[in-house]
């Protein structure tokens, strides 16, 4: 990718401009109505867009298929007639209208055997998959990320690979007109810094994730929850550089609340952690991606998993607020309902609770429970935390019993205390355990905010999920919200 000098404005001639393309029904129409008005002695220079052959039998016509006229002069409609006048726009017409057309040129009866209007088509110069690069082309780039220049017969995807810039898969190419349009997804400066992100302690500014978005395969639209996710992830609480270094399988996981998951088509329902929705899977990439390429953290390097997760790729989910029977996550964190969050949790993938029985809040709990007890090691307490991802079809036993969240904990927490004497050292003949100085304590299995509970999932399925964590507090991660700045 190369800086692009800026273009000046190219003058026209004066006299009559007529802008066509031959791709526009109504161009193809007016054609013999600019062979007369050349026959009358008019003085006519006709720009065309897309085809510099046409049209036809014209004494004169300028290829315009680079667009620079279009482009600078703003057309925005084709056919646009103008005058011009010592070199300056004095009027113009758009589309076919014979009254209008005599009028401006005062030449009489001009198409006669054509109807009386038409309306034209969308220019080139404002065709949404050409504006960006139109813009950098003539304006110049105001971007001040390095420039990377590959060879001729070099192939893009591949060069990101060589160049370590992947986390595995195809990456889409930043070119400076991809990375303009994700800028426009947010209104903050270019230049702002979003955060210093580890291990490398880079300061990263909103132009620089905005190139790794664009490698995501973000749209702009995602833009605002993306920087939302690098300012949480690299926060001190959630200790980014201490996940990256761990042998654990734990990665960011990003839970987003607020009407901009709808917005911007996130998944909160059926396959909520699988494959098939680009919001959720771009966003979560987009953090990775960052974290990789502006941070240094690349496995191998700092990233030291032993196994990892999926889901390191990139995990994002919204949370399926419309039918919760809980406040949102972020209500933890002291955001009001309505107010567009993210939240990072220190996760892997999905372990399943099945319970297809019970019909009871009182019976359900006690299932969470048991699989909750059982996370990481059923012997090892207070250390890891956890998500619970309670199912739809579970949530409505909730809902129908008229528990909420601190219902749910209230019943939930004297399930989770276990006798010490039984996590011990070699009990069941395990070596793993507690150490013998816990002896004699009942225990809880999760620190004090070390359990987070939501709400996802499809419509079908008496199924719920644990999302394991990795070591909680201090010495390690804290979940930690921000809003979303739109």
């Amino acid at each position: 990718m190369t800086v692009t000098e800026a273009s000046t404005k190219p003058a026209l001639p004066d006299g009559f401009i007529a802008i066509v393309k031959k791709d526009c029904p109504t161009c193809e129409l007016v054609v013999p109505v600019l062979r007369q008005l050349e026959s009358e002695g008019v003085s006519l220079t006709t720009y065309t867009q897309d085809d510099p052959a046409f049209p036809a039998q014209l004494a004169s016509v300028v290829d315009d298929t680079d667009l620079a006229v279009s482009w600078h002069h703003d057309i925005e409609t084709v056919p646009t007639l103008l005058r011009v006048e010592a070199g300056t726009e004095t009027a113009r017409t758009v589309g076919w209208s014979r009254e209008q057309w005599e009028a401006f040129t005062a030449v009489t009866g001009l198409g006669a055997e054509l109807p009386e209007q038409r309306p034209g088509c969308g220019s080139l110069s404002v065709d949404p998959n050409l504006t960006d690069e139109l813009t950098v082309r003539f304006t110049g780039s105001t971007l001040r990320s390095r420039r990377i220049e590959l060879a001729a017969m070099e192939d893009e995807m591949e060069a990101a690979f060589d160049r370590g810039w992947s986390d595995g898969l195809p990456v889409v190419p930043p070119t400076e007109a991809r990375v303009l349009r994700m800028l426009e997804g947010t209104s903050r400066a270019a230049d702002d810094t979003v955060a210093v992100v580890p291990p490398d302690l880079h300061e990263v500014t909103v132009e620089q994730v905005a190139v790794n978005a664009v490698m995501a395969g973000c749209k702009p639209e995602y833009f605002p929850v993306v920087l939302a996710a690098v300012e949480a992830a690299c926060s001190d609480e959630f200790n980014m550089h201490g996940l990256l270094a761990t042998t654990y399988f734990s990665g960011p996981i990003v839970v987003v609340n607020g009407p901009i998951a709808e917005r911007i088509g996130m998944n909160s329902g059926g396959n909520v952690f699988g494959q098939g929705n680009r919001a959720n899977l771009t966003i979560g990439r987009a953090l990775q991606l960052v974290v990789r390429n502006l941070g240094g953290g690349r496995p191998g390097g700092v990233d030291m998993a032993l196994m990892g997760t999926p889901g390191k790729l990139g995990m994002a989910f919204a949370e399926r607020e419309t039918d919760s029977p809980f406040a949102p996550l972020s209500s933890d964190f002291g955001f009001a309902a309505g107010e567009n969050t993210v939240t990072l949790y220190a996760g892997q993938g999905p372990t399943a609770i099945a319970d297809q029985l019970s019909r009871t809040p009182e019976s359900l709990v006690r299932t969470f429970a048991k699989a909750l007890l059982n996370e990481c090691h059923s012997k090892l307490i207070i250390g890891f935390d956890a998500m619970l991802v309670v199912g739809p079809e579970h949530g409505r036993i909730f809902t129908e019993a008229g528990w909420d969240k601190a219902r749910l904990r209230a019943e939930l927490d004297p399930l989770l205390i276990r006798p010490s004497d039984d996590l011990l050292r070699g009990v069941d003949g395990i070596d793993e355990g507690l150490p013998e100085v816990f002896a004699g304590n009942d225990v809880p299995k999760f620190r004090p905010g070390g359990l987070q509970i939501v709400h996802a999932g499809g419509d079908a399925g008496l199924f719920s999920a644990i999302l394991g964590g990795w070591v909680g507090g201090a010495k390690g991660s804290t979940p930690v919200a921000r809003a979303i700045d739109l």
